[in-house]
């Protein structure tokens, strides 16, 4: 679920690193948004992040 719509940006994981340099695990979540667009001329609600948003690559149905 955690994925755009448009550009398929995605969860990506790696490490935590504290002062002490010991290392747990974590995650980089994309700021998705679950907005209505409008595709083919049909409206259709999907989870898009917010750079596609602002950059236009989607258009929002009102």
């Amino acid at each position: 679920m955690a994925k755009c719509y448009c550009c398929e940006k995605e969860v990506k994981f790696g490490n935590k690193i504290s002062h002490s340099h010991r290392r747990s695990n974590r995650a980089w979540k994309p700021n998705l948004m679950r907005v209505k667009i409008v595709e083919n001329g049909t409206p259709k609600r999907v989870y898009v992040c917010s750079r596609c948003l602002r950059s236009g690559k989607v258009q929002r149905a009102v």
